[in-house]
C-alpha cells in the first residue's frame, strides 16, 4: 500500500487504445504498451479483469481495460468503468476532514466524543487526529464482524458501525502508543464530517472535491440499492472453476465507498501538484506522518502511505472490498503515477501496479526489484499440546461476549477441542493449557475463575471478553 511518482517515458508513437468511448491520446511507445500488456495478460473477455492507468506530468498516458467488468453479460472494462475503491478511499475522507480543519470547524487535537458521544470513555482521550493516523485503540469494524459470526456481505449502515464500537468495553490499546489499521476510525471520521459541517460525507465529498476537479463520476456510494450506468460487478474464483458475484452491498463510507472510474481519478491525482483543491495546506497536510507517543513516526499519513519502492520515493494506498482490488501508487519526484482497478479477488492490484511502474519508469529506479514474496503452504501452526479429557471438559460450555453480542460453544470433539459460533465451526490448537488457536484467532483462559473466562485476539482486535454462561 504505498505511491510515489515517476518521470516521463519516451513519447513516441502514439497509441489510441481502442474502448466504449474515446480515450485520451496514449504517449507511451509501442514497445512500452506491449510490456504492460503482458502483466495482464491473465485477464480475458471471459474472465473479470483490471483498468490499468499510468499518468505523467499531468496526464493520462496510458489508459486501457482488460477483462470484463460484467462476465454475466460481455461488458468489457474501460478507462470509462466505475470501480468501488475499497481504502484507496481513505485519503477522500481524510482530506475531508483536512479541509474541515483549514475551515476552522474542527481541529485534529478535538477529542472524538465531542463529535460522536454515542461512544464510551475509555479513560484516555481519543483525539481527530488518532483516527487519521489509525492510533486510536478502536478495534476494527471488520475484525469485529468476523469475530461475531457475521458476514461482511450484510446490509451494514454507518450507524451499524456506531453501534457495534460503542459495545466494545476496552481499546486494543492506549491511544497513540500503536499504529494498528482501524476502519472502524475512518468511518468516525466520516461521521465527524457529517456531524461538523451538516453535511454527510458523500455531499461533503461532491461539493469540496468532485465539483471542483470536475470529477462528475465519482462519489461516496452510500446507498447500496443505487444504479451506476456501467459500474464494474466484483467477483472471486468458484469452487471447481469459474466465478461468483461478491459485492458486498452495504452503505458504510469513510473506510471505503468511493466510487470513480481510471480516467476520473487522475484529475484528483494531479491535485497533489496543483492544490487545486485545499491548495499548498492539504498537501502539505496529506503528506503528515503520524507521531506515536514515545516519538516514534509511523509510514501512515493522510490516509496515504509514505515509503518508497526500488529506491524512489513512494506514496501509495491500496484497497479491498468485497471482490474489489485496487492500487494507486504515486512517485512524486517522477510526476508518475500507476493506478489499478480490478473487479476479482485473486488479483494483486499492488503487485500489478508495481509491475507497471517497472515497465515504465525501468532505469529510473536505483536499486533492483525484489523477488517475489512466495509463501509456502506448507506453514506450521506452532507447537501444540495434547490435553487430557478432563482438561478438554473443564473448558468445554457455552459463553458470551456482549461486546460482540456473540456465543461460543466449546465442545470435545476427543483428542482436540472444537468451537462452534454463528456460521462457523472450527478446530482449536492447544498452545498451553490456557491458550488455544483457531483459524485466524487465539482464546486465552483466565489462569482463575474471576473475571472472564477467556478473551480472544483476531488480527486488529485484541482482549475482546467472553463469559461462561452454561
Amino acid at each position: 500500500m504505498r505511491v510515489r511518482e515517476g518521470q516521463s517515458v519516451a513519447l513516441g508513437v502514439f497509441v489510441i487504445l481502442a474502448c466504449a468511448r474515446t480515450s485520451p491520446a496514449q504517449s507511451l511507445d509501442a514497445t512500452t504498451v506491449r510490456r504492460i500488456d503482458s502483466v495482464f495478460a491473465r485477464f480475458t473477455a471471459e474472465t473479470p479483469g483490471c483498468a490499468a492507468g499510468v499518468y505523467q506530468n499531468g496526464r493520462v498516458v496510458f489508459a486501457k481495460g482488460y477483462g470484463s467488468s460484467n462476465i454475466e453479460y460481455g461488458v468489457p472494462i474501460t478507462p470509462q468503468t466505475p470501480f468501488i475503491m475499497g481504502s484507496v478511499s481513505k485519503q477522500f475522507t481524510a482530506a475531508a476532514i483536512a479541509l474541515l480543519v483549514q475551515d476552522g470547524r474542527i481541529r485534529l487535537d478535538d477529542d472524538i466524543h465531542k463529535y460522536v458521544p454515542e461512544l464510551p470513555d475509555y479513560g484516555k482521550k481519543i483525539s481527530i487526529d488518532h483516527l487519521v493516523h489509525h492510533t486510536s485503540g478502536l478495534r476494527d469494524f471488520w475484525a469485529l464482524v468476523d469475530a461475531s459470526g457475521m458476514r461482511p456481505d450484510d446490509g451494514y449502515t454507518v450507524a451499524d458501525v456506531v453501534k457495534l464500537a460503542s459495545r466494545q468495553r476496552h481499546l486494543n490499546f492506549d491511544p497513540g502508543a500503536e499504529y494498528n489499521y482501524s476502519n472502524t476510525g475512518y468511518v468516525l471520521l466520516g461521521v465527524i464530517v457529517q456531524r461538523a459541517s451538516g453535511k454527510s460525507l458523500r455531499e461533503f465529498a461532491a461539493e469540496r472535491i468532485f465539483q471542483p476537479l470536475g470529477m462528475t463520476v465519482s462519489h461516496f456510494h452510500d446507498d447500496h440499492n443505487q444504479p451506476v450506468r456501467g459500474r464494474a460487478i466484483a467477483y472471486s474464483p468458484a469452487n471447481g472453476g469459474g466465478w461468483k458475484i461478491n459485492v458486498w452491498n452495504n452503505d458504510i463510507v469513510g473506510q471505503g465507498g468511493l466510487m470513480t472510474t481510471m480516467e476520473e481519478l487522475q484529475k484528483w491525482d494531479e491535485n497533489f501538484y496543483t492544490g487545486t483543491v485545499g491548495g499548498r495546506s492539504l498537501l502539505a497536510r496529506q503528506l503528515e506522518r503520524g507521531v506515536l507517543t514515545d516519538g516514534k513516526q509511523i509510514a501512515y499519513a493522510f490516509g496515504l502511505e509514505i515509503g518508497e519502492y526500488r529506491g524512489l520515493p513512494m506514496v501509495e494506498h491500496s484497497g479491498s472490498t468485497g471482490g474489489y482490488r485496487t492500487d494507486i501508487t504515486r512517485f512524486p519526484e517522477q510526476h508518475t503515477s500507476v493506478v489499478t482497478m480490478c473487479n476479482v479477488s485473486n488479483a494483486d492490484a499492488v503487485g500489478l501496479a508495481h509491475r507497471t511502474a517497472d515497465v515504465v519508469l525501468g532505469a529510473r529506479f536505483t536499486k533492483p526489484a525484489a523477488a517475489a514474496n512466495v509463501r509456502s503452504a506448507r506453514q506450521s501452526g506452532g507447537p501444540t499440546i495434547s490435553l487430557t479429557a478432563s482438561e478438554r471438559a473443564a473448558a468445554t460450555g457455552r459463553f458470551y461476549s456482549p461486546e460482540l453480542d456473540a456465543t461460543y460453544e466449546l465442545r470435545d470433539a476427543g483428542e482436540a477441542l472444537v468451537v462452534v459460533r454463528a456460521r462457523a465451526v472450527d478446530t482449536l490448537r492447544a498452545v498451553d493449557r490456557q491458550t488455544f488457536r483457531g483459524t485466524g484467532y487465539t482464546l486465552r483462559f483466565a489462569p482463575t475463575s474471576s473475571g472472564p473466562a477467556f478473551t480472544l485476539d483476531a488480527g486488529r482486535i485484541r482482549g475482546i471478553e467472553f463469559s461462561r454462561t452454561k
